[in-house]
């Protein structure tokens, strides 16, 4: 399996280690076998060796991409071999080596789940047990799939050239990440970012003052962007941004996040003419999610802007047509259906709605902070930003599992995060396995019982001002050089009619709660996600009372579709 490095870069290593030499054998050959042409592998019999060869590609600033571990070794060698790898090589993907038939020893299994919830491992592979194993090779391969997407040295399909402290830059990184488009940062003046210019230069191109450059090595012709808008850069990639003549739909969604993506997938497969308008990112907030474990089916995490590529390359096969950077600004009864008018785009019509926008991350409503907002002061960007604070510190603000995996994400890469959570323990709003995790990480702080009052720098953020809600008595200026806020989510409805209601934080009703307001027009009582307006349906984390959850979205978004075409058979809307 061959693979596309910067010219000059090391191959890199997969590293298995296994104190049986039988097995071992067997491993180095179907490593060889199948990754050879692309990567150097090594096969160790101890743990000090492997050790030794880890901190010899460290030196020679050589990558890592896998390490296989055998479960066999003994704890403290095993661990020691991990750390290793962790602390030395973040990117690298580590992975418990089993026997076939394991997985009916209890005690194994305990290990790797504590091996996976404290961050150790990713997962684990089944050795090979005969020449030309494909499971193994397919295991392997996806491992170094996910490395590769995380790695500074590999060719990427779309690279950006910004300054550290450039905003747009930052903002670029983020849109790039959220909406899963597979892309390197190259940080303005460094080796890897002047080879970039010189070729961009040779092509022709004038660079003086531009201060974003996005080139696509992947696309027939290699578009080169100076300062792009978000839609140039979508449209340069191949993403969808405007309509056809045609603006009759069935249904029109809003929101592409799991549960939109979810409603346009079975709302497309089953026969109906579907749009589906998200303003931001192909996934909402999820996409910003780092590593999303408990998703069913997905045994070793899945990132959320991987799952909502997914869930939009699905949708697109039966024929949804999905715009992104577009913003559904209005919503009104027009004849048997609706009329749905899209910023800059005009209006479309519907027979049905499914309200799927999501929520967006509250503000800190810290003006020296607002102020640096994309200069160090980020809204759910985390794994975008992630490279760029290598060696640096950062500040996480927020309880749940999104703050969660951003504290665990940016652990791997930052000299130092602190977790700040307003509430006194963080088992109130955060999954017990991020919970475990974030205690096992080091280089990790956790304050509880704090919010963050105060803050600054010159141009960049440079540090950040904690106040304990107990006391009420601000900290010494910590030093920061990220700041990601996720601290609650506010909905999006400001641009509903009032005749669909919401809930007092403005969350949309729907079944028997829009009964309950009195302002339900029919004589039948409206469908579980049916709104106040018949005919208009609401999903995900935007309906009142929901999960918080990207199953429970998804669910809802799939459920949506059946109560649509019940409506539209009734013709009761």
């Amino acid at each position: 399996m061959a693979h596309a490095h910067e010219r000059g870069a090391a191959r890199p290593l997969l590293l298995a280690v296994d104190r049986d030499p039988t097995s071992l054998e067997r491993l180095e050959s179907e490593l060889g076998r199948a990754f050879g042409n692309g990567f150097r592998v090594r096969a160790e019999l101890t743990a000090p060796e492997a050790v030794r060869t880890l901190e010899r590609a460290h030196d020679a600033a050589a990558p890592v991409a896998v390490v296989l571990v055998d479960h066999a070794l003994a704890p403290e060698e095993r661990d020691t071999v991990l750390t290793t790898a962790r602390t030395l090589h973040p990117d690298a993907r580590r992975a418990m080596l089993v026997e076939w038939g394991d997985w009916k020893s209890p005690e194994i299994a305990r290990t790797i789940l504590s091996a996976v919830a404290v961050g150790d491992v990713s997962y684990y592979v089944l050795k090979p047990w005969t020449e030309a194993d494909e499971l193994f090779h397919r295991t392997v391969a996806e491992f170094v799939q996910e490395w590769s997407r995380s790695d500074a040295t590999t060719l990427r399909e779309v690279v950006v050239v910004a300054g550290r402290s450039s905003p747009r830059g930052a903002e670029v990184r983020s849109l790039l990440q959220r909406n899963g488009l597979p892309h390197a940062y190259r940080e303005r003046g460094t080796d890897l970012a002047d080879r970039v210019e010189r070729a961009i230069r040779a092509r022709g191109y004038a660079l003086d003052g531009v201060d974003v450059l996005v080139t696509m090595p992947a696309i027939h012709g290699v578009p080169v962007l100076t300062d792009p808008s978000d839609v140039e850069i979508a449209e340069a990639w191949g993403v969808r941004t405007t309509l056809d003549e045609d603006r009759a739909f069935d249904l029109v969604v809003v929101g592409a996040g799991p549960a939109g993506l979810a409603t346009a997938v079975y709302g497309s497969s089953e026969g109906l003419r579907t749009l589906d308008v998200e303003r931001e990112a192909i996934g909402g907030q999820a996409a910003s999610s780092s590593l999303i474990r408990n998703y069913l089916g997905f045994s070793r995490g899945i990132t959320g802007a991987e799952l909502a590529q997914r869930g939009y390359q699905q949708a697109w096969v039966f024929g949804a047509q999905v715009l992104i950077m577009r913003e559904v600004v209005g919503l009104q009864p027009q004849g048997a259906g609706f009329a749905v008018e899209i910023r800059d785009l005009g209006t479309v019509t519907a027979r049905a709605v499914v309200l799927a926008a999501g929520v967006s991350y509250r503000r800190l409503g810290v003006p020296e902070l607002e102020a640096l907002a994309g200069a160090g002061v980020f809204y759910g960007a985390s794994v975008s930003e992630a490279h760029a604070m290598t060696g640096r510190t950062a500040v996480v603000v927020g309880g749940g599992n999104s703050a969660g995996q951003a504290v665990l994400h940016l652990a791997r890469y930052c000299e130092r995060v602190t977790l700040a959570v307003r509430s006194t323990t963080l088992e109130s709003g955060m999954s017990q396995y991020l919970v475990d995790a974030i205690a096992a990480a080091p280089h990790v702080d956790v304050r509880t019982g704090v919010e963050v009052v105060g803050g600054g720098g010159d141009g960049w953020l440079e540090r950040v001002v904690l106040r304990d809600r107990r006391t009420g008595l601000d900290s010494a200026p910590l030093r920061a050089d990220g700041l990601f806020v996720m601290i609650g989510a506010q909905p999006r409805t400001d641009w509903l009619p009032d005749a669909v209601r919401r809930d007092a934080r403005g969350f949309v009703l729907a079944g028997a709660d829009a009964a309950a307001t009195g302002a339900w027009p029919l004589a039948r009582p409206p469908r579980p996600y049916e709104t106040t307006m018949p005919g208009v349906f609401v999903v995900g984390d935007l309906r009142s009372g929901s999960v918080k959850r990207v199953a429970a979205a998804v669910g809802e978004g799939s459920v949506v579709v059946s109560q649509v075409h019940e409506c539209l058979a009734a013709g009761d809307a």
